[in-house]
């Protein structure tokens, strides 16, 4: 079903006296995820100096497991959010989720660089993350008002940013007083996780007993796509996805248009983090306030000028420009697209159909890069990034067309 919003294409009825403070729950959300990314990513930033130079793999074998493991992420991901719908123990499957991410570190110091021990803690952080993103997505929209649902993504994204650029200098400062000792980063980053869990247990609360419904669970994925207003969403976030080609090969770009040292090459997405942490939580606002699915389109209106930007001599200015338009697309979509999707889905199948789209739209994504790197290696880099605006200019519009032009709305009933 779909209601009317004042006018306002996509945006839910706010009704008078709605509360103005972000959710109790969604800060305490926000901070577990803080605290966790500076765990992970502490791991992320020194993990291929690690295991390059010091253990000696080759780029390719880092490639390989790299690659594989984040591919597994998205489809583990539904596996996260059938557990959450099956009792409603949303908080449950994102703990196990996020100790599981813990441990890979304690695995990580461990290993003592044996590659089956790296291996498996590789695996067990990536299923960690992929088993906590969706029940702690659904445990945001559960929160709070559904008018207040992008203020809310808005506000846990941005905190999850803040976590994500503290963590590599968190990294090298370990490093810089321990003598390059990656061990010490490991434990410090096992502790701090630790910590992460802790937070979670003790300050976020259940999910409403209105997600806990007696009886045989229904499939979460089946039920969701029974949903015309939800498949609406899910298509245009892949068509959208599809016609993404990955950050990296941004970065990568700007890196040869300047020709820049490699070194530089870690730092250019703490440019576009920086601008995704600031505007957050004001991109969420305008999603409330003027339409959740305009704010979604926009963002990706921006990356399409990040691909026209690249179209043109690559010179600081350009750098600049585009890790802001990259900062400005996800702050546009990613908690947005959580804010426009979840409304469409019953409390109880809603970490099933959050994983089902995120699984979505991440598959969606690695086609997409995958399909732009064999484009720059057929035809060079120029042609390619042409291809790549012109299908996502088409997609834009397709998806303008796909999106449904009113709030989506669940059933009273699951």
């Amino acid at each position: 079903m779909y209601l009317a919003a004042n006018g306002r294409p996509d945006a839910p009825p706010r009704p008078p006296g709605a509360g103005r403070r972000v959710p109790a729950a969604v800060l305490a959300l926000g901070t577990v995820s803080l605290v966790t990314d500076v765990s992970s990513e502490m791991v992320t930033a020194v993990l291929p100096l690690y295991l390059v130079l010091d253990l000696g793999l080759t780029p390719l074998q880092f490639g390989f497991l790299d690659g594989t493991f984040n591919g597994a992420t998205a489809l583990v991901r539904l596996l996260g959010g059938r557990l959450a719908d099956r009792r409603g123990h949303h908080k449950r499957v994102a703990g196990a989720g996020y100790l599981l991410s813990a441990l890979s570190r304690l695995g990580l110091l461990l290993a003592g660089g044996a590659t089956a021990g790296i291996t498996a803690a590789l695996a067990a952080d990536r299923l960690g993350k992929g088993i906590r993103t969706a029940p702690r997505d659904a445990l945001i929209s559960l929160s709070g008002p559904p008018e207040q649902l992008g203020r809310s993504f808005g506000v846990h994204r941005a905190m999850d940013t803040t976590g994500a650029l503290l963590g590599p200098l968190a990294a090298f400062a370990v490093l810089g007083a321990t003598a390059d000792a990656y061990d010490a980063v490991f434990a410090v980053s096992f502790c701090t996780g630790l910590l992460g869990v802790l937070l979670l247990v003790l300050y976020v609360p259940a999910a409403p007993a209105a997600t806990v419904v007696p009886g045989p669970a229904r499939a979460p994925r089946t039920a969701a796509l029974r949903d015309p207003a939800f498949r609406r969403v899910l298509y245009a976030a892949a068509l959208l996805g599809a016609t993404t080609i990955g950050d990296a090969f941004l970065y990568l770009l700007l890196l040869r248009g300047l020709d820049l040292p490699p070194a530089l090459f870690a730092l250019l997405p703490l440019g576009a983090a920086a601008v995704y942490l600031l505007l957050a939580v004001p991109a969420g606002r305008f999603a409330d306030r003027s339409g959740r699915r305009p704010a979604f389109l926009l963002g990706h209106g921006a990356l399409l000028c990040a691909y026209a930007v690249l179209l043109a001599p690559v010179s600081w200015p350009t750098v600049v420009a585009v890790l802001a338009l990259l900062g400005v697309f996800y702050a546009g979509t990613d908690g947005v697209l959580m804010a426009l999707a979840a409304p469409a889905l019953p409390a109880r199948g809603r970490a099933g159909g959050l994983a089902l789209l995120q699984t979505g739209q991440a598959l969606a994504r690695l086609l997409g890069a995958a399909g732009f790197g064999a484009a720059w290696t057929l035809w060079g880099q120029r042609p390619a990034l042409w291809a790549a605006g012109l299908a996502l200019a088409g997609a834009l519009v397709a998806a303008s067309r796909i999106l449904p032009a009113a709030p989506p709305t669940a059933p009273e009933a699951s």
